[in-house]
């Protein structure tokens, strides 16, 4: 299963720490961020994720998150 989100994150060293913390909580997906795309997409690709929980952690750092839409 593959995610992506809309976030607000603009720089490179709040991208990383957000990364590790979702990695922390989901250790067996894909995270990454493009901060170029003026979406500041983060995708995630896995099997045991759930988008919501995704959106709530980026939420409590600061930054807002949502599930882009097709």
């Amino acid at each position: 299963m593959v995610e992506v989100f809309v976030t607000n994150v603009k720089r490179v060293d709040t991208a990383k720490e957000i990364v590790a913390l979702l990695r922390r909580n989901f250790p067996e997906s894909k995270i990454n961020f493009d901060l170029e795309d003026r979406d500041k997409v983060l995708r995630v690709e896995g099997e045991d994720f759930q988008a919501g929980k995704i959106v709530m952690l980026v939420n409590e750092t600061g930054f807002h998150c949502r599930v882009m839409e097709d």
